[in-house]
């Protein structure tokens, strides 16, 4: 039987996730948890050394912004550094981990006597990426481009039969945990993208809970199959 596997995080990333998925064979469902809403906030780059991405989206919304596309632009992995790359950067480089892979990137590359450093941010941010910069000497700025704004019922796609529930944010998975008021979890496996995800996921009881061994998608797409 071939495995259902419900993807949670916010369209349009959710649909290259799906499509990685009929590849391997498997089902997907399109179930978003969250909607990427656009936020007015200053794309001015004077006096900026590097801008930092830590997802495809705040890439999306820089370039929505209309700001220029002539920075190094630094990357929290493959995926925001394919949408930088599609945007107009030409100095793009993929940290191909989390936020602490993307300062320790920052850390080796750049001086911090070179410019400021700016973080296009969501309204959530997993881990003090401006923080672990400060601390390494450098001036850096965190501007919010986007939120992710949180649904308040489960998508009807989940009143379907899913095997597995994909999880690549700890927001999406605690917003599964609020809504699911009919405790589908005891049924289901969550796939987690790192293990702060899974801390998030088992505020309830699920059937299984699996982890990446790495915080990418490849690895957590890998897990699926474990």
């Amino acid at each position: 039987m071939t495995l259902r596997v419900a993807v949670a995080r916010a369209l349009p990333e959710a649909e290259g996730t799906a499509a990685r998925l009929r590849d391997m064979g498997l089902e997907p469902v399109l179930a978003p948890l969250l909607r990427i809403e656009f936020r007015p906030f200053d794309a001015d780059i004077a006096g900026v050394q590097a801008l930092l991405f830590t997802s495809a989206n705040g890439v999306c919304a820089f370039a929505a912004a209309g700001g220029a596309r002539n920075l190094r632009a630094l990357c929290v992995g493959d995926a925001a550094a394919a949408a930088a790359r599609e945007a107009g950067f030409n100095d793009v480089h993929s940290a191909d981990g989390d936020v602490h892979a993307l300062a320790a990137m920052a850390k080796a590359m750049l001086d911090p006597m070179g410019g400021k450093l700016v973080h296009i941010s969501g309204a959530h941010v997993a881990g003090d990426l401006t923080g672990m910069l400060h601390d390494a000497g450098f001036e850096a700025e965190r501007r919010m481009a986007y939120e992710a704004v949180a649904a308040t019922e489960l998508p009807a796609a989940l009143d379907q039969p899913v095997d597995v529930v994909l999880f690549h944010s700890a927001r999406a998975a605690e917003t599964f945990v609020r809504l699911d008021t009919a405790r589908k979890s005891e049924t289901l496996t969550a796939a987690c993208i790192s293990a702060a995800v899974a801390q998030a996921a088992n505020r309830t009881r699920w059937k299984n809970v699996i982890i990446a061994k790495a915080p990418r998608e490849d690895a957590l797409l890998a897990a699926l199959s474990v």
